[in-house]
Order: C-alpha cells, then structure tokens, then sequence
C-alpha cells in the first residue's frame, strides 16, 4: 500500500488551471517586453558558438562543411523551439522545462529535470566564462602585456596555471548584475547584445571581401559524418532560449510575447550563424583556423590586426550575453523548484524591493566561479550537453502529450506539424546523446542520484502538492 501511495505521488501534477504566483515575497516583477525578451534569447544563443565553437568544430570535425553542421542543429532546435513556444504561451511561469515536465507527466518528471538544469545551466556559464577568458589572454598578448601564468588558468590547463581568476571574476560580476532587479539587468542585457551584433556584422561586413572560394575544397574533408558530428557538437550553440523562457513570469505579456521572443531570437541568431560560418572557412583554409579565438586569428591571416584586436573585444563583451541568459535561467529555475516546495522555501524569497531571487543568485554566482576557476573547460564543458538534451526530450514529449489531454486549453501559440514536429525534436536529441562520452554518463548517473535521494527524503512530503493534496493524479 505504501509503494503505490509512493507512485501515485510521484506522478502528481500542478493543474493548467492552478498555476499560481506565489506570495509577496515570493513573486517576480512583470517589466520585459518583446524585445528585451528576444534579446536575452538571442543573447543566450549567439555567443561561444560564432566566437569558439566555430572554430573549433572547422578544424578538426567538420571544415567547411562546419555551415551544415550549425544547419543541421538549427533544425533540430527549431523543433524542440516550437514545443517551447506552445509551453510559454500557455504557462507563463518562471521555471521553463521544469514546470512544464511538473505540469504534463508528473512531479518526479519536473524534479528530475529541474535538478538537471540546475547543474547544466551552472556548468554552461562557467564554460562560457572560460571562454571569455581565453579571448582576454589573446587581446592582452596582442597588445604586448603578459599576466602571471598562476592567474591564467585552472590547475592542469597549462604550465603554471592554478586558478582562471578572470573568468571567476567575470561569474561573480554577472551574478551582481542580476541582484539589481530584472528592468535593471535586461537593460544591460540589451546594450550588450546590440554591442555584440554589431561586431558580428562587422566581422560579416568585412571579411566577405577577403573571402577565396578554393577554401572550401573540399567542403567535407572529415566525410559526411563530420559533419553530423560537428551538429552533435555545436548544439551547445544553437540553444539559449530554452534558459530565456525561465523568464516567462517576468514578462509584461507572456502569452502573446514569450512565443514570439523564442521564435525570433532562433531564427536572428540562426541566420547569423550561418553567414559568419561562410565568411570564416573561406577567410581561411580550415586546417589553419584558430580552435580558440577562430576570427581573431582569420582576420590575422588577412593583414587585419587591428580588426581582430576589436573582434576580441567584441568576443569579450557578447559572450558576457550568454552568461547572463543561463545563470538567469538557473536561478528562476531554482527560485520555482524552491516556491513549489521540492528545495527549502528559504531559496525562493525575493528582494523586497527589486523582487528578484537573490540568494540563489549569489549561490549559483560562487558555484560556477568555483568552477570557472578551477576546472579546465575541457572538463566543464563534460557537465553541460545531456541535462539540456534531456530537457528538450521531455518539453518535445509533454507537449504531445498535453496537446491530446487537454485539446482545449487556451494556446496563444500552437506547435505546427503536430505530432510530427516534436517528436522529431525529441528523436534528434536522443541521437545527439549518444554521441556523449561516458565521463559525462557518469556525472549524470552521480548527480542524478543525489537527486533522487534528496526527492525522496525531503521533496515528496514537502512539496507544495503534497500538502494541499491539490495535484492531479496522472492515471497508470
């Protein structure tokens, strides 16, 4: 009896039509329009995907063929994007795929991913932050100023290096930005990405002119496969407004807003993506490409210095986008876990007067500056792919699921190609995970784990459905 009073538990499920806003000091403040919306999404996508990855994946994965990789995922995202739009629209709570898993299978479904995130998001900004740092070492090498190795890197990283302090720094300083209330923090937000945009097509503007077509034979140098392993690899670029649509509760209109931000933000940055990649494998021969500081590095193989000088500049300031969109998204998903009573309601108090979560953000500022300063990004980059991939499984399946449920419901949006579209989201990230190594199986497995005996031994009882008893029963 108590094993199937524990299933049915685990299966309960927050009612479309129960989602509420918690108290006062437990509420978001309503103040993002559309295009700060859209800019936080474009903000979270475009990033270490044009400024590293790209790179990266033309040297030694893909070559030229590295355009069809980031086409490839794009597809793939734009079906998992869809799915989120539905969701946004329809339940416009902080907390993204966390709450719709809670909403449509159940709370041990919303648990499972909602902690995953929570580790994931962390993870990707100090990745990112990483990232920036490498582009910071470029800039003040170019211009003749060399810091101590001790401060350049995580221990292992390189000869002398103990600690990445840049890249610590610069998650503590995002972590500060966000404590000083949403309206505040999108502003800044919104500068930058204009700031970041524009270096891109500077960067398009200008190398365009320098571009030799016999760099692009042969387009597939590492075969067919290259270039599907590249998509596995630069699907880490192509997300970022599944973070944004944590959001959604401190959007003005998210039901009319919300789906629009995903939707734009995907297709801007998509086509971004896609130019800069032809500008860079025609710049230069893929084998010569910089795996770090890819542009830099072509606008140098050009005779233009100075222009990589300021594309490391512009690296440096857009990448700081990326930043901001996830470890806003960890903190609202932490902030709605904790108000729905699976975490210590303690988390999920608000500033009184800027009304944001700012002990979580402090705490997720310290973990991924922990992170960013001792791990090598290698190593970092291990924590991020699967929890997002997952994510995307369970918002692709759950808006199935709801659409036949409860047909309906009031959707502002409405995922097209039904059912067909999402399960091709869900089917693609279920192939991008086999591509994953074992390492990171293996952290999944432990974080998981802890996960699950921190539901059982607290979560179960304590969350905000188990003490009303409000929540419906998913049927067997």
């Amino acid at each position: 009896m108590a094993a199937s009073e524990t299933g049915r538990g685990v299966l309960r499920r927050k009612p479309v039509e129960q989602i509420e806003e918690g108290g006062e000091s437990e509420r978001l403040t309503r103040s993002l329009g559309l295009w700060q919306l859209t800019a936080i999404g474009v903000g979270g996508i475009i990033g270490a995907g044009i400024f590293t990855l790209a790179g990266a994946v033309a040297n030694g994965i893909a070559g030229p063929a590295v355009l069809l990789s980031f086409l490839i995922a794009g597809v793939a995202s734009a079906a998992a994007a869809f799915s989120y739009a539905e969701f946004a629209g329809l339940i416009p709570r902080a907390g993204s795929a966390y709450t719709y898993g809670y909403v449509v299978l159940g709370e041990l479904a919303g648990w499972f991913i909602g902690w995953d995130l929570l580790l994931e998001y962390t993870a990707i900004v100090a990745v990112v932050a990483i990232g920036i740092s490498g582009y910071f070492s470029f800039l003040l090498g170019s211009v003749g100023l060399d810091l101590p190795a001790w401060m350049l890197g995580a221990p292992g990283s390189g000869p002398g290096h103990r600690v990445d302090l840049f890249a610590a720094l610069l998650c503590l300083l995002i972590a500060y930005l966000l404590t000083l209330g949403i309206k505040n923090a999108a502003r800044f937000e919104t500068v930058v990405v204009g700031l970041k945009v524009a270096v891109v097509l500077l960067v398009i503007g200008v190398g365009v002119f320098h571009v030799d077509t016999a760099n692009y034979t042969p387009f597939f140098p590492f075969g067919v496969g290259g270039a599907l392993t590249g998509a596995a690899t630069v699907f880490f670029a192509v997300f970022g407004y599944d973070a944004m649509s944590t959001a959604a509760e401190e959007s003005k209109d998210a039901q009319r807003h919300m789906p629009r931000a995903i939707l734009y933000s995907l297709a801007v940055s998509m086509l971004l993506y896609v130019v800069a990649c032809l500008v860079l494998t025609g710049m230069q021969d893929y084998r010569d490409i910089d795996r770090e500081s890819g542009f830099s590095s072509a606008f140098e193989s050009v005779g233009l210095t100075g222009l990589a000088d300021v594309i490391a500049v512009g690296a440096i300031i857009g990448i700081l986008t990326v930043m901001f969109t996830f470890m806003l998204g960890v903190t609202r998903v932490w902030f709605a876990m904790s108000r729905d009573g699976l975490l210590p309601k303690w988390f999920a108090k608000t500033h009184p007067r800027r009304h944001v979560p700012t002990r979580v953000t402090w705490i997720v500022g310290f973990s991924s500056a922990a992170i960013a300063g001792f791990l090598p990004i290698a190593e970092a980059a291990e924590l991020t792919n699967i929890g997002i991939l997952l994510a995307f499984v369970v918002v692709c399946t759950a808006v199935i699921v709801l659409r036949y449920r409860q047909p309906d419901l009031p959707r502002t949006f409405r995922c097209p190609g039904m059912p067909v579209v999402p399960a091709l989201g869900a089917l693609f990230s279920l192939w991008l995970i086999t591509f994953l190594q074992w390492q990171t199986w293996a952290r999944f497995v432990v974080w998981f784990v802890i996960g699950l005996v921190i539901y059982f031994t607290y979560s179960y009882r304590r969350s905000e459905l188990a003490r009303s008893g409000r929540g419906d029963t998913l049927p067997p």
